[in-house]
């Protein structure tokens, strides 16, 4: 059970730091011109989405025991990669944008 909770913690560490990030390139997309806020406003709506992803599979985490945590898990953990990537790439196209 140790381990267990040791990843939940450690996941919603994670999370709670992308949301962080999530609203630093948001308010960037504000501060910056119309054309800038256009292009990025869909990436930015499917980062939060991938975001509200993780956190409802952060409560079936906290909700499952024994195969289904591990199953469970699994599942989290791709949604994690994916909303990596996706923070990844965002990144990158805002410093790529001038």
């Amino acid at each position: 059970m140790e381990v267990q909770e040791a990843y939940k913690q450690k996941m919603a560490a994670q999370l709670k730091e992308w949301g962080a990030q999530i609203d630093l390139l948001e308010a960037k997309a504000e501060n910056a011109g119309a054309d800038l806020r256009v292009k990025r406003a869909e990436e930015l709506q499917e980062l939060r989405a991938k975001q509200r992803a993780a956190s409802e599979k952060m409560k079936e985490l906290g909700k499952a025991s024994g195969e289904a945590w591990e199953q469970v898990k699994k599942t989290a953990d791709k949604i994690w990669e994916d909303l990596k990537t996706g923070l990844s790439e965002a990144h990158s196209k805002f410093i790529d944008y001038k």
